[in-house]
């Protein structure tokens, strides 16, 4: 049981560190020209591997927890069009990449994929993977919106090469996904899994939940667990609800309906984490959970477990990301680049073979090293000094230096019981997790001096 005392203390605006710098960092200064040179010149960083984002924007409906990056479908001539400079754009960032790097994922989110023709998706697929070499079980991803999947959409998916599935359920109660606009599944949850798995044992199935959403209490989220445990999916994610109005002004609308309070969004996350740790399910961060055999909590005994915007990963299908599509965000091993946000610009930008790039950043030495510290505490809960020392040829002493390392700062999470201090680590405890983020941000130097705005860390 998290005390309140420090649910109160902690419960601040901290960034989620899925990039560092985190992404309203980014600044148009950054050109097309300067995102260019930075594929080029990936091809001789590391890692080798090519991870490819692909952005689907669409949606048949609005759900009014989104922040992400979507659109309501207008008509199919602008899918059509949206597709066709897809492709353009696909060829033109292929072209600066060497062809011998192999590719370890593809990854689509949205937006809903699935929202838009199979066909179009196994086109995708196949430009990428006939154009590069491809590791040992490279994982094909994508995530659906399992309202509108049929099963005759499914057998298109597989044919075309997935073989991991995202679901996004967010929850079983009825009433909370009338309340946020989302529809129910179509079929029931566990046809669709059986479907999805039934001759191929390399498919995988993740379920996905988000918690702090209106007409949700602790009890009825644990319920909404109970039943996704039931099912047996090889991963499953809890992610609390950001509420980010200035960002996706949609978000207001669950003003309206009232939101739970901080109190009641914290039963939740410690009634499903622990439930899913009594039934089998191994904690990777404090939002991911996988079965034994999986191949993430195989990553995280190991102390390899890696992330980008994609999530969390082992080392072996890490790769630098290329993200295609509207806002999609490359993360290559120095820079950021974002690509525009109107649907019409990237159509017309893409379409004529331009890089669509709306905005970036560019790292200094010191920023990558800050942002392995930053990864590996988000990743494998603690920060080995020497160890991170000898991937940049330093000391671990240099290291702490470089991001202006500060003990006394953090004498406070030991103190609160988040963390556990020695001279050659920092080690999260269990009871920390969820202020992780917090403990991130005691090593972001940029926080020093930011007017930027953040969701608050539960």
């Amino acid at each position: 049981m998290i005390a309140n005392d420090l649910l109160q203390k902690y419960n601040n605006p901290v960034p989620r560190y899925t990039s560092y710098p985190p992404a309203n960092f980014f600044t148009e200064e950054f050109s097309q020209a300067d995102f260019r040179n930075a594929i080029v010149e990936s091809n001789q960083h590391s890692p080798k591997n090519i991870s490819f984002y692909i952005h689907i924007p669409f949606c048949l409906r609005m759900c009014y927890f989104c922040g992400c990056n979507s659109y309501g479908i207008k008509n199919d001539h602008v899918i059509d069009d949206y597709i066709q400079a897809l492709k353009t754009e696909i060829k033109t960032m292929v072209s600066h990449l060497d062809k011998s790097r192999p590719i370890s994922q593809v990854h689509y989110g949205g937006g809903t994929p699935n929202a838009i023709p199979v066909e179009y998706l196994h086109e995708i697929n196949d430009l990428l993977l006939s154009a590069f070499p491809t590791i040992e079980k490279p994982e094909i991803a994508i995530e659906c919106n399992p309202a509108y999947l049929t099963f005759e959409q499914m057998h298109g998916l597989k044919k075309a090469g997935f073989k991991r599935f995202s679901l996004g359920i967010q929850d079983f109660d009825p009433e909370v996904l009338k309340t946020v606009n989302r529809d129910e599944p179509g079929i029931p949850v566990h046809e669709i899994m059986a479907y999805l798995k039934k001759d191929d044992p390399e498919v995988a199935v993740n379920l996905d939940f988000i918690y702090g959403l209106p007409k949700q209490s602790a009890q009825s989220f644990l319920n909404t667990i109970w039943k996704a445990i039931e099912l047996k999916p090889d991963r499953m994610v809890t992610f609390s609800y950001a509420h980010v109005p200035w960002v996706s002004k949609i978000q207001k609308k669950l003003e309206k309906a009232g939101l739970p309070e901080s109190g009641e969004k914290m039963k939740m996350f410690e009634n499903a984490f622990n439930l899913l740790l009594k039934s089998g399910y191994h904690a990777i961060g404090f939002d991911h959970f996988a079965l034994e055999n999986d191949e993430l909590t195989l990553a995280y005994k190991n102390k390899t477990l890696h992330r980008n915007f994609q999530g969390y990963c082992p080392r072996r299908t890490t790769g630098q990301v290329y993200a295609l599509g509207v806002t999609a965000i490359s993360q290559l091993n120095t820079v950021y680049a974002q690509n525009t946000k109107s649907v019409d610009d990237y159509i017309k930008l893409a379409g004529k073979g331009d890089i669509p790039t709306l905005k970036g950043y560019k790292l200094d030495n010191n920023q990558i090293i800050v942002r392995e510290v930053i990864t590996e505490l988000m990743c494998n809960e603690q920060v080995v000094w020497d160890e991170i020392g000898q991937r940049f040829s330093k000391t671990g002493e240099e290291i702490r230096n470089t991001i202006k390392f500060d003990l006394q700062k953090l004498k406070e999470f030991e103190t609160d019981g988040i963390i556990r201090i020695t001279d050659d680590k920092i080690k999260v405890t269990e009871e920390g997790l969820i202020f992780i983020r917090n403990v991130a941000a005691s090593f972001d130097p940029l926080l020093t001096s930011t007017t930027k705005t953040f969701s608050k860390s539960v």
